[in-house]
């Protein structure tokens, strides 16, 4: 376990961040995707076993094991992206203006957004994303994978029809032979980093993420605002995306925001050390699949250099060890569907209360109200089985 203080964290929301990612895009985002089909909040949960067992006053675990019906957050950003992109292009192509997801699922926009290819690289669940909106809007999609995605992420993917293309070397590799692919074929990169190309579709993608945010402020209304968050990071844009909306509801009142990473992929804690943005190389061999990524996204290093309070790792052997015991009631609580990149945040948290130095670092005490989030299911269903010993249906059968 690594802990590093950002020197860098600014005490207010710095003007050219706002730009990036603003309360109208993040307002817009919420407006359009509550109203697709199937759209709820995921819940809240509330974990007061974990809370008193670890000395906290409050532990909140954004649950996003159902997050239309993907099993990930990613659903938001992808999906997202996706949506924008397709609705750029049938206003460009239709002088219409506004276009809303029933829209471009219009018989009158069939033919333009047939058209379209997507594409995307991605560790299992922004490939996912992507290719359950492509499916639900209409248009083509490819999605490039790395040796190592395991095959129920693969059928996952091409269940929605996309086209599977296999990729040699790790995930950063992947996503330079997307940006290749959609270059030399005229299709449309759906990236959810920046360092691929252009920033317009990853800080798409963020947007989309802030709608949970949003959600999450939302049902704390009338409860006192966490001081803590912990939240995961692989190339960076969902912790840029959460500083974003956290920062837009609190300002100069930003809770301290700890941002983890494996510890054989933590380009961002080397990142923050270095004080620009270092590449980690290598396989990047980590059992938290949709975390290991070597290289920062640009557009979301931008905002977390100034808005993140930390950066912390974690091990395999943590992750695997908080999967198994949020899965089986562990501390008390109702069991969780989780996956082993869902609970990276909460294993840091759990690690850190077990070292007075880091806990008083993290300026963790008895008062503490903290937000976790968990942000994938079981996406890979035998992996999940396998740590946890039991499965998905059989814990929802509890919750319900």
């Amino acid at each position: 376990m690594n802990l590093f203080v950002n020197p860098k964290r600014a005490p207010d929301r710095p003007a050219e961040l706002a730009v990036l990612i603003g309360e109208q895009q993040m307002e817009e985002a919420f407006r359009e995707v509550s109203t697709w089909p199937d759209y709820r909040p995921t819940p809240l949960r509330a974990l007061s076993g974990f809370a008193r067992l670890h000395g906290l006053g409050e532990v909140l675990y954004k649950d996003e094991s159902d997050r239309f019906g993907l099993g990930s957050f990613k659903a938001l950003g992808g999906a997202y992206a996706v949506f924008r992109l397709l609705q750029r292009i049938a206003a460009s192509q239709t002088g219409s203006s506004n276009l809303s997801y029933a829209d471009l699922r219009s018989e009158e926009l069939a033919e333009v957004v047939s058209r379209v290819t997507v594409c995307c690289a991605t560790d299992g669940n922004h490939g996912r994303a992507v290719a359950w909106a492509a499916r639900q809007l209409g248009c083509k999609c490819v999605v490039f994978l790395h040796e190592r995605v395991s095959a129920a992420r693969a059928g996952a993917i091409a269940r929605f029809g996309a086209r599977i293309e296999r990729v040699s070397g790790n995930y950063d590799d992947s996503v330079m032979c997307a940006a290749r692919a959609a270059q030399l074929n005229g299709w449309h990169l759906v990236s959810d980093t920046s360092h691929a190309g252009d920033a317009e579709a990853p800080l798409n993608v963020m947007t989309g993420y802030t709608v949970m945010v949003q959600e999450i402020v939302l049902q704390l209304r009338g409860r006192n605002p966490p001081t803590h968050v912990f939240v995961q990071a692989g190339v960076g844009g969902l912790a840029a995306a959460v500083v974003a909306a956290l920062w837009s509801r609190f300002g100069a009142e930003l809770p301290a925001i700890v941002v983890v990473e494996p510890e054989r992929a933590d380009c961002l804690l080397r990142s923050a050390r270095a004080g620009t943005p270092v590449k980690v190389q290598g396989q990047l061999d980590t059992v938290m699949a949709g975390l290991a990524c070597g290289e920062v996204s640009p557009v979301a290093w931008s905002i977390l250099e100034r808005g993140a309070s930390h950066f912390m790792t974690i091990s395999d052997e943590q992750a695997l060890s908080m999967m198994r015991a949020l899965a089986t009631a562990g501390y008390g609580d109702p069991p969780l569907v989780c996956g082993e990149s869902a609970v990276a945040g909460i294993a840091a948290l759990a690690a850190a209360t077990r070292t007075s130095e880091i806990a008083a670092a993290l300026g963790l005490t008895p008062g503490s109200r903290i937000l976790v989030f968990g942000t994938e299911g079981d996406t890979d269903p035998e992996l999940f089985a396998a740590v946890s010993g039991t499965t998905a249906a059989a814990i929802r059968s509890l919750q319900s």
